[in-house]
């Protein structure tokens, strides 16, 4: 794993010095620091160090960003001066936590649930039509031709990391085993499929309601093409395109525009009435044809079919890693010895003598075939799968429709997990109907199971959000089938979580100097809590708990750091070096306190490895220690802010005057400052290397047409052979800048940090600052995630 960028610390600018009403969005904090375009930890390295790997047009592209229009008092400095030296905190409690809104006054006063329903109503509420169109000043950027959009996609089709909620605990989603990267070979990052195209303008104004609607309907006159037909109407396929697009913006349920109060509550009912179809079982197991078969120290061996089953399973990863490890291949032959019968025990007992190659090749075979299916059979695939999504894929949750995220039952196979899981071959058991749980309204019809089978238990828990839930095999955890992140039980959720990180910037001075002053403390609990709390805050770490390393990977958060995870060197350096969650190592090195330093020094006394760090902390009494300074505050709501807080701060390094690509590769990189902070990592893609080798070849043979078409120009001097040379000049400098992005995320995963940890509404608001389209930002699921931000005012502030 190599080692991640830099986190820097970040200063917070004061609202006071702004000149300008305009300026608004770029307040500075109310104690005058100057801003910094850096993150809350500090790491020993340049920022800038992928950036020389790609070339002097790279390195133009970068500068480029630094450009700002925020305006300050003479003696301030700029954003990149004002950055805190290497490998020191930032010094100063007057972080972002001071930055206020006009309203701060009045929200102190009001609880959480008054003061969303009061944003809810202030909000604008754009019409349908609003929403779907894009700013002008983004339609008259030059975009990408055809042939580039093919290519397209949202960056996070390249992300191996898991983008579900990221607990702040430390530990393995050990239900979570998709530890491969996507080799997807999608260039174009800015091209999203979803963003409306251009609109022609009408020939003739189009005709009122009324009018539209007496008129009878003519047909093209003949020898008219149905395309010339298209625009004579005006609108053509585009108009039905749109059309499409509001009518399904008007089936959107808009809960954050209704009393939000009420939903709020205390939470102790999230619904009312509850009916679904149940969950989608794997499918029984089918044996394998004749000419797939099993050998044995070179003999054809007959096997039973729940040992076929197993063995197809080791035989279909045959390409990946986790054969090549001692640990996978024992816990495989384990499981295999379960369900072997008396007569394969006795012939089957060493794994190297066995031979998986004819039913891997097999498996090949049938993915080839797979993959070049005719377009009617694909149709059918797709009929076939869209017919289950109606069966399963929707629920019936207060009256209205709700989709489903997770209504397939995860298949049986062979449990990988992350980094060196300790249970990585064994066995995912088949879930069966007296598994699962069923949860759904008393007064509705329970769904039915499978013919010959019943549920472990039909129940009515109002109180919870899942639908369906059974025991995972392996963890030994719940699994949850839940509703779609659109919902609207979660985009509350959303609402709620971001809603506790901005009431934390209240609070955070306070927090911050009483933690400082107990790391004096004469009791040592007290003292260690407070160093603790001090990395959670200042590093953005996980708590981390307790946890039996022989059931999961040996994972740690803060407050389950060891003696081994941390190394002093003077004067007051300290180097972490553990495995977070995931099994993703965290190394840093940051330059502490003096205080803090010390303290290390003495935790660390009389142990050895293996001993706990803070062996008198623990993560409910961390937790219940922060209740005190605000309710309901957590050690994880730490991250959230200091994500958010990160963010809004970065974006303020914006080019004003740059391209859309030029302020998309802005918000990109204060994403990816984020994602540093907070330690989401990725192995580089496996197939890296040939993207970027067809950007090179993409971006020569765009500069081969730039020079042909400076050529001509200069002969004929002709305007529109002028028009052309700067649409390829924008074309180059566009490829340039996807080239460049491309290659400062090939380690870094951004969509967790941007699903789990950004508030939305910072996001949104930029977008509208910047004239950005959203939908370069956040694809068509996410905007349906965040549907309730949509409505953000340009200038909120965190």
């Amino acid at each position: 794993m190599t080692d991640v960028e830099p986190k820097l610390s970040v200063k917070r600018e004061n609202e006071d010095t702004l000149e300008a009403a305009d300026s608004k969005r770029a307040r500075l904090d109310a104690n005058g620091d100057e801003p910094s375009a850096t993150p809350v930890g500090v790491r020993k390295h340049s920022r800038d160090q992928t950036a020389d790997e790609n070339g002097a047009d790279t390195k133009r592209v970068r500068q480029t960003p630094v450009k700002t229009e925020v305006k300050s008092e003479p003696a301030a400095a700029s954003p990149r001066k004002a950055a805190t030296p290497k490998g020191k905190y930032a010094e100063a409690d007057s972080d972002s936590e001071s930055e206020s809104n006009s309203d701060s006054d009045a929200d102190d006063k009001k609880s959480l649930a008054a003061r969303l329903a009061s944003k809810a109503k202030a909000s604008p509420k754009p019409s349908p039509k609003a929403k779907a169109a894009a700013p002008s000043s983004a339609k008259k950027a030059p975009t990408p031709k055809k042939a580039a959009k093919k290519e397209s996609s949202d960056e996070e089709s390249e992300e191996s990391e898991d983008s579900s909620e990221d607990e702040d605990d430390g530990s393995d989603e050990s239900g979570s085993d998709s530890g491969s990267d996507d080799d997807s070979d999608d260039e174009d990052a800015y091209d999203d499929e979803d963003a409306p195209k251009p609109k022609k303008p009408a020939v003739k104004k189009a005709a009122s309601p009324k009018k539209a609607a007496a008129s009878p309907k003519t047909k093209p006159a003949a020898g008219t093409s149905k395309k010339a037909s298209k625009s004579a109407d005006g609108d053509g396929a585009v108009t039905k395109k749109k059309k499409k697009a509001d009518e399904d913006d008007e089936d959107v349920h808009k809960w954050w525009e209704e009393d939000l109060t009420a939903m709020l509550g205390d939470g102790s009912e999230r619904w009312q009435t509850l009916s679904h179809n149940g969950v989608m079982l794997a499918p029984e197991y089918v044996a394998l044809p004749p000419q797939a078969f099993f050998k044995y120290n070179g003999q054809k061996v007959a096997l039973s079919l729940p040992t076929e089953e197993l063995i197809g399973f080791y035989a279909a990863m045959l390409k990946s890693d986790y054969v090549t490890k001692d640990k996978f291949n024992e816990n495989f032959m384990v499981e295999l010895r379960k369900v072997m019968t008396k007569e394969e025990k006795a012939l089957i007992t060493d794994l190297a003598k066995c031979d998986f190659t004819v039913i891997q090749d097999y498996f090949e075979q049938q993915r080839e075939i797979r993959k070049n299916r005719t377009k009617e059979e694909k149709a059918a695939i797709k009929a076939q799968n869209e017919e289950l999504v109606k069966q399963y894929g929707f629920c019936l949750m207060d009256g209205r429709k709700e989709r489903i995220a997770n209504f397939r039952v995860e298949p049986p196979g062979l449990f990988r997990g992350r980094g060196d899981h300790p249970k990585m071959g064994m066995l995912k058991r088949r879930v069966v109907p007296e598994d699962i749980t069923i949860n759904c309204s008393k007064d509705s019809t329970p769904p039915a199971p499978p013919a010959g089978h019943k549920w472990k238990e039909v129940i009515c828990n109002k109180t919870v959000t899942w639908l369906a839930s059974w025991v995972d095999g392996i963890s030994g955890h719940a699994k949850y089938v839940m509703l779609n992140s659109a919902s609207k039980l979660k985009g509350l959720n959303d609402m709620k979580k971001y809603e506790k990180a901005r009431d934390l910037k209240k609070h955070i001075k306070h927090i911050r100097r009483s933690y400082t002053e107990d790391m004096s403390s004469k009791e040592m609990a007290i003292r260690q809590r407070a160093t603790a709390l001090h990395f959670i805050d200042r590093l953005a770490l996980r708590c981390g708990n307790e946890k039996d390393p022989e059931e999961q990977a040996d994972t740690v958060g803060c407050c389950s750091l060891r003696f081994e995870h941390i190394k002093l060197e003077e004067p007051s350096t300290v180097h972490f070096d553990f495995l977070g969650k995931d099994s993703i190592r965290y190394q840093n090195s940051v330059d502490v306190e003096e205080r803090v330093y010390k303290n290390l020094i003495i935790f660390q006394k009389n142990k050895e490895e293996g001993d706990l760090l803070f062996d008198r902390l623990t993560t409910t009494a961390l937790n219940k220690y922060l209740t005190d300074f605000m309710p309901g505050l957590t050690a994880k709501v730490f991250r959230t802010y200091n994500a958010s807080i990160t963010l809004q701060e970065q974006l303020k390094l914006t080019p004003t005057d740059g391209s859309i690509h030029e302020k998309v590769l802005a918000y990109n990189r204060a994403n990816r400052a984020v994602a540093v902070l907070c330690n989401h990592q990725r192995s580089v893609p496996k197939k890296f290397g040939e993207q970027m080798d067809k950007m090179d070849e993409k971006i020569e043979a765009v500069k081969k047409e730039l020079n042909e078409a400076r050529k001509v120009y200069k002969e004929t001097k002709d305007e529109k052979k002028k028009a052309a040379v700067e649409r390829l000049k924008a074309r180059v400098d566009s490829l340039v800048i996807q080239k460049t992005d491309k290659d400062e995320n090939k380690t870094i995963a951004l969509s967790t940090a941007k699903l789990n940890y950004l508030d939305p509404r910072i996001t949104v608001a930029w977008c509208k600052r910047y004239d950005v389209p959203v939908e370069k930002i956040y694809n068509k699921t996410q905007r349906s995630k965040f549907a309730w931000s949509m409505g953000v005012p340009t200038d909120f502030t965190f």
